[in-house]
């Protein structure tokens, strides 16, 4: 049977080994060439195609070496016999019905659908999203040295490095969360890992087991949510608002484990309680849960003094996982972050790792240590602390001027993002005003996502933002706020 390309390649110039081969394979697939049949000889087929006999070998080898073809000696090469259907079936990629998940996997795919994809759209001019930081601050020189430094110690020999990290950063690190945190612990209760996020993740999969419960305050950290309830754990919802008189919330609460901010919580920006804290301790204690404690920000305070973290209120009994974070003070792109853990956990969170990417990369971990070393990194806190309240001063200063009486501002004392709840705008109008703020190029990102959907009665009636400023300068921060200005007007008239 001939070969018949029609449409598929034209047949302007002289075929190669690659298209002949995916023209008979297509061909095969499509029934062209039927199981069993007999196909062309090498040299009948370069005759009929005016190509050289060479090509048609090469095409013939790769689908005999793929199993699409068969072959005998003393027979005619023919197709396989059971792979039109095979490959009717592999080639069918829409029918997504033939993927069967896990149910972690199904749990992905429920997450995958609620997420929203910002990829696919344009970035916007004016962007006051949380977590973005001015590359301008980055200290690029000191790093690139740092970085140049790592690389040339670097052994004769490449191997892989410890799980829980290098020895030496987490020493260097041990002497900092003293020296800035007041936080006592050893190195070996250090473990290094792929940023924060990851640090969640191994504290699900250690502490967690499907239908257990563990506590969030509401709103929270929506990635922090999530990561436990991959697991498929079951979240607690307990108002970040909850004063002293609802704190026996946390003792009634049957749960493995509890996810806090107390220093500076997320999103809200407000400081637990001492009480709250002491009792927070005491329930994890009697019960035999453990607390996550984020200190995600802690090197941003700026109205109000350093808050000491609760893993310092535990003594030698503590249950409290701390962990934290570079991402903040140099960038999330390097995905740097530790979790200390109280001893006997080394081990355990140090196989997990393992499993997890087998270790943080190594020539950044030696580059950050030089920096704690060297005190580079504390001057650059230093730096960036002083930059960062100019921004915040700016967008406190733009906000007043322009909304006034109209809006509450949250969370203002520290950190690098503020919670802007606009009065004259409900809830109900949040689509709406996200949608005339993107055509306007202005990136804006409320509140409402933080909260748990399944308690209603605690979410807002009015529209919230969380604005951070760490990657805008004065004349972008004054310009986004006139726009918003702008919008707001136009929605309420």
């Amino acid at each position: 049977m001939p070969v018949q390309f029609s449409a598929k390649l034209p047949r302007t110039r002289p075929l190669g080994g690659r298209q002949l081969y995916e023209a008979l394979k297509a061909q095969i697939a499509e029934g062209v060439y039927l199981p069993g049949t007999a196909m062309p000889s090498t040299r009948a087929l370069a005759l009929e195609l005016g190509i050289a006999r060479s090509t048609v070998t090469s095409a013939y080898e790769q689908l005999l070496a793929e199993g699409f073809l068969e072959s005998r000696q003393g027979a005619p090469t023919r197709v396989a016999s059971l792979l039109p259907r095979q490959i009717s079936v592999l080639d069918n990629k829409s029918d997504r019905s033939l993927h069967q998940l896990s149910a972690y996997g199904e749990r992905m795919k429920r997450l995958a659908t609620g997420q929203s994809h910002h990829l696919a759209t344009p970035e916007p001019v004016i962007d006051f999203r949380y977590g973005h930081l001015a590359a301008r601050d980055f200290p690029t020189l000191a790093w690139k040295r740092a970085l140049t430094a790592a690389l040339t110690r670097q052994s004769g020999r490449l191997s892989y490095g410890p799980p829980e990290g290098s020895l030496r950063l987490r020493t260097a690190l041990q002497a900092y969360l003293w020296r800035a945190r007041g936080l006592h612990c050893d190195a070996g209760q250090i473990i290094l890992v792929s940023g924060s996020q990851q640090g969640l993740d191994l504290c699900a999969r250690i502490f967690l087991d499907p239908t257990d419960r563990f506590i969030v305050e509401n709103p929270c950290y929506q990635m922090a949510r999530q990561a436990f309830s991959a697991n498929g754990a079951v979240a607690v919802s307990i108002s970040a608002r909850a004063n002293l008189q609802d704190a026996p919330l946390w003792t009634r609460a049957d749960a493995r484990l509890a996810y806090v901010t107390p220093s500076h919580q997320f999103p809200l920006g407000g400081v637990m309680p001492i009480a709250q804290r002491q009792q927070l301790l005491a329930w994890a204690q009697e019960t035999g849960a453990y607390v996550i404690e984020d200190d995600y920000d802690s090197e941003y305070r700026y109205d109000i003094k350093p808050v000491p973290p609760l893993y310092g209120l535990g003594g030698e009994t503590s249950r409290v996982i701390y962990l934290g974070t570079v991402s903040k003070i140099l960038s999330p792109g390097l995905r740097v972050g530790y979790v200390i853990v109280p001893s006997g956990l080394q081990a355990i969170f140090a196989a997990a790792k393992q499993l997890a990417d087998r270790h943080s990369p190594v020539a950044e971990q030696e580059a950050l240590a030089s920096l704690l070393e060297s005190g580079l990194y504390e001057r650059h806190i230093r730096r960036v602390r002083r930059r960062n309240a100019e921004r915040r001063r700016c967008l406190l200063d733009a906000l007043e001027r322009s909304l006034g009486n109209r809006i509450t501002i949250e969370g203002a004392e520290a950190g690098l993002h503020v919670v802007v709840w606009l009065h004259d705008v409900a809830a109900a109008s949040e689509s709406a005003l996200l949608a005339r703020s993107k055509q306007c190029g202005l990136g804006l990102y409320p509140i409402s996502p933080l909260y748990d959907s399944a308690l209603p009665e605690q979410a807002p009636d009015c529209v919230g933002l969380v604005m951070g400023y760490a990657a805008l300068d004065d004349f972008q921060i004054r310009r986004g706020v006139e726009i918003l200005t702008d919008v707001i007007q136009s929605l309420t008239g």
